[in-house]
């Protein structure tokens, strides 16, 4: 074990393992840090259906990387936290284990969730999303007997689908009710808007189509105005679009919520609340790229509600404008696993081009990956966010304009 390596990847998600393994596989050594005390990211606890090609089952594709990356050397080491980097003649990592050296860094920190604060959400039993999923997935604990999951987003009903495959009963999907902080997640009509662009997730062919087909027709202000008060069941969970969580009750732990129905602009109707039995409550807001380490180091960034809010500015390469930085996963944007996976293999090709370990092929290996990058994106069953190709287009432009560098 060392604490000099030519490349330290810091994150041990899927993009992180892509990457360290892509590269181990052209000679170069690798380490990889992450404060959690297993590596995998969030894998282990996601799983969802690809349509024809069957359930993803993220544990095991974790387990798949982490055997490659421990068969080709790479040094993985877990319970480290990173509070600090600067670069001189090399990158210096500042860790709870002390300091650590490389000639190149790549952040594949990932997201984080949103908070979404209601009146009540300290109580025991409200947690995040990502909170029920891992209890549910990774630990085996259910979250509790009957939820709420407050919030209509990709995650939500993503990690709502796996709950329920996993025999939690989900009382019903809600909005938050409307307050500075929720913003358009409290609208029922951008809501609407959502569900449509999930359409492909339907279980049944005549939702698929008809998603569609309204999402075309850009059918969602007239959805949320017609939309039934009492919603419809999607893998047998009430969708409430119209209904908003005004508060969670209880004395020492969540015993109920209280809803509120709302008019198509997300105000509450008076006198239509009323209380509904739970022992737990999930809260989504979303995710955003958790690059705070990008910022110590003294990178540069940009702005794209598209792709989850502030991202480091970084090439099509996944390369930043600092020396040897690079960047690859949610923290360069808001995608999948799949996406996640497929950048780290790029951020790989990118530096190991760099580091003339590719030889003749580099460019090309370069080039691939970038293409792979672009077809895994198209072929996503979902997007968290419309809009991601064109944001990372104009990302790049912007890339290439403050760099001075294009290719």
């Amino acid at each position: 074990m060392s604490s000099r390596a030519r490349l330290l990847v810091i994150g041990a998600g899927p993009a992180g393992l892509s990457a360290a393994a892509a590269a181990a596989e052209q000679g170069m050594q690798v380490t990889v840090l992450d404060e959690f005390t297993e590596p995998g990211g969030r894998m282990p606890g996601q799983y969802h259906e690809q349509g024809r090609k069957g359930w993803w089952v993220g544990k095991h594709v974790a387990d798949e990387l982490i055997a490659r990356c421990r068969e080709l050397g790479v040094d993985i080491r877990c319970g480290v936290a990173v509070h600090g980097m600067e670069y001189t003649t090399t990158w210096g990592i500042f860790t709870s284990c002390g300091l650590f050296t490389a000639d190149y860094v790549l952040l594949a920190t990932g997201a984080a969730e949103i908070p979404v604060p209601l009146e009540g959400w300290t109580l025991p039993g409200v947690m995040s999303i990502g909170a029920a999923q891992v209890l549910t997935n990774v630990h085996y604990v259910k979250p509790g007997e009957r939820g709420i999951i407050v919030g209509m987003n990709v995650l939500s009903m993503a990690i709502a689908r796996e709950l329920s495959v996993a025999g939690v009963k989900i009382a019903a999907i809600t909005l938050p009710c409307t307050n500075p902080l929720a913003g358009a997640a409290a609208s029922p009509t951008a809501s609407a808007k959502l569900l449509l662009r999930l359409a492909g997730l339907a279980p049944a062919a005549w939702m698929r189509i008809g998603g569609r087909l309204a999402a075309a027709l850009r059918m969602e202000g007239l959805i949320a105005r017609c939309y039934p008060h009492n919603g419809f069941r999607l893998w047998d969970i009430p969708i409430r679009l119209r209904t908003a969580v005004l508060s969670v009750n209880g004395s020492d732990r969540v015993e109920s919520v209280t809803l509120v129905r709302v008019a198509p602009d997300g105000s509450p109707i008076p006198g239509s609340e009323h209380d509904e039995p739970a022992d737990f409550v999930a809260l989504s807001g979303g995710l955003y790229p958790l690059a705070e380490l990008a910022a110590v180091a003294g990178c540069k960034f940009a702005y794209s509600p598209e792709l989850g809010g502030h991202v480091p500015l970084h090439s099509e390469r996944m390369e930043t404008p600092l020396q040897g930085l690079y960047v690859a996963g949610n923290i360069t944007g808001i995608e999948s696993g799949l996406v996640a996976m497929a950048q780290g293999r790029l951020a790989a090709a990118s530096i190991t081009h760099a580091a003339g370990l590719a030889g003749a092929d580099g460019e090309r290996r370069v080039q691939e990956a970038i293409r792979e990058v672009h077809a895994v994106r198209e072929n996503a069953l979902i997007q968290f966010h419309p809009g991601i190709t064109g944001a990372r287009a104009q990302l790049y432009r912007q890339w290439e304009q403050t760099s001075g560098r294009a290719y």
